[in-house]
């Protein structure tokens, strides 16, 4: 995590605050975890290779040939090695061969269609409270590269989605995720976000973009009790209520006067928020920064099987720091 000030405000006095240092306490474990998220062992259970075909259908139309498995597994191992469509194919034949496996590949059309309407399931642990931390990013789309545009002056073509996920700040898991377009306002997507964790909610926290009543609205009705940890914007007033009845947004305005914005911050634990920060810069290093679908439908499916890949590898192991300084 980072040290020193975490508001922008007092950019210009960082360099005056030294820099916490952290010791991983579970370093040999952390270590092998990381060595196996890059292990090429893959393996067959024998009720994988049953469930590999697509069950016969008993309406009308036509017979898929590939179970959701198949091609989740497929698309899986095109997150992880940032494979094209045809290389995936190649790849997931290649693993046949080797294991000596008599199953049908799926080829790159079969893929790219399936994933219009593909349900990537999402394992969900427990039943625990969960301290949620709520954050966006942008990911790009296929277009014109930065290289075209300045050689030969053409108009860039690139467009962009806007990732939506909530993080749990226990388990740093993403445990929600929405893709939207990017001109969607971020506070709107904490309902859809909510829908999507299971067990209750001890608190929500984000950043100031989310200081909407919305957002305080949205938290209320699915989890009454639940905190709403989010700064107000400088410009945030009072409700008229604040002197008898105050809301949580007004506690936190009350806050800010008494302690100062660092200090209110530090009180309330909005700092545990650079752990989705954290989410999202795992999520851009080891998956990328861009979508390689060209559909929404398609691209939902890359996110949520992208989710579900960083999910597993977080399992393997992650780091239990201590404070140095």
């Amino acid at each position: 995590m980072r040290g020193g000030p975490s508001h922008k405000a007092n950019a210009d006095r960082r360099h005056r605050s030294p820099k916490q240092r952290f010791r991983a306490t579970n370093w040999g474990e952390y270590d092998a975890a990381l060595r196996g998220r890059g292990s090429l062992t893959v393996w067959f259970t024998e009720a994988a290779i049953a469930a590999w075909e697509a069950e016969p259908r008993t309406t009308r139309g036509g017979q898929p040939r590939y179970s959701a498995l198949a091609i989740s597994t497929a698309l899986t191992l095109r997150s992880v090695f940032r494979l094209a469509l045809r290389q995936t194919e190649g790849l997931i034949g290649s693993i046949m061969a080797l294991l000596g496996l008599d199953l049908a590949v799926p080829d790159h059309s079969t893929l790219s269609r399936r994933a219009e309407t593909l349900e990537v399931l999402q394992p969900r642990p427990g039943t625990g409270s969960i301290h949620l931390l709520v954050d966006s990013t942008g990911l790009k789309l296929c277009g014109a590269g930065e290289w075209l545009v300045e050689k030969h002056g053409s108009r860039p073509r690139r467009s962009w989605r806007k990732l939506h996920i909530g993080v749990d700040a226990d388990t740093g898991r993403i445990v929600a995720a929405k893709l939207t377009a990017p001109d969607v306002d971020d506070a709107s997507q904490v309902g859809p976000l909510l829908d999507q964790v299971a067990g209750p909610i001890v608190s929500v926290t984000a950043d100031s973009a989310y200081d909407q009543d919305g957002v305080y609205d949205e938290v209320a009705a699915r989890h009454p009790g639940a905190a709403v940890i989010v700064p107000p914007r400088s410009s945030a007033v009072p409700s008229a209520m604040a002197g008898t009845a105050p809301t949580q947004r007004d506690q936190h305005l009350q806050a800010v006067a008494q302690r100062g914005r660092m200090g209110s911050q530090k009180a309330s634990g909005y700092n545990w928020r650079g752990l989705v920060e954290a989410g999202i810069a795992r999520f851009k290093r080891v998956i990328g920064g861009g979508l390689r679908s060209r559909t929404d439908g398609r691209c939902a499916t890359e996110v949520a099987v992208a989710v579900s890949v960083l999910n597993r590898m977080l399992e393997l192991g992650r780091p239990e720091y201590v404070r140095l300084t």
